[in-house]
């Protein structure tokens, strides 16, 4: 299989996968990155470690600060905690809602950066109706 074909099924899995957390998997929050596929990161209750980004995400699917992404606890290694198993999307944010298991200590901060965002019709100049077009009739009948 070429690479191309494989980050493509890497991508899709992750914009189609919904996967909820469970004793298992938890939900954290992506603070810093660190460097070579290791990110900071802070769970519900406040502790923050690092956590790795498997081979299969590298180069394919990118994170930056503020993301959430479900992790799951890895035994080897004394700095690096755990691995990242999902990257979550906004429709991945959206349906862990609906189902109840966002961590109520992210609820405060996933509000206030929905809250922040505006629309593409919000950017966009407001459209001027025929009011131009009524002043140019006008001058040129004068």
């Amino acid at each position: 299989m070429s690479s191309t074909t494989k980050m493509k099924h890497v991508v899709n899995e992750a914009l189609q996968r919904y996967e909820l957390p469970d004793d298992k998997h938890y939900i954290v929050k992506i603070v810093a990155p660190r460097g070579n596929n290791l990110h900071e990161v802070i769970t519900p209750n406040g502790t923050m470690f690092l956590v790795s980004m498997p081979t299969k995400f590298r180069k394919t699917i990118f994170i930056k600060r503020g993301d959430y992404v479900l992790v799951e606890d890895i035994e080897e290694g004394d700095k690096v905690k755990a691995e990242i198993i999902q990257i979550l999307l906004r429709d991945n944010i959206k349906y862990i809602r609906s189902q109840n298991c966002w961590p109520k200590e992210f609820e405060d901060i996933q509000d206030e950066d929905t809250k922040g965002e505006t629309s593409v019709d919000d950017m966009m100049p407001p459209y001027e109706s025929s009011g131009d077009e009524e002043e140019e009739e006008e001058e040129e009948t004068q």
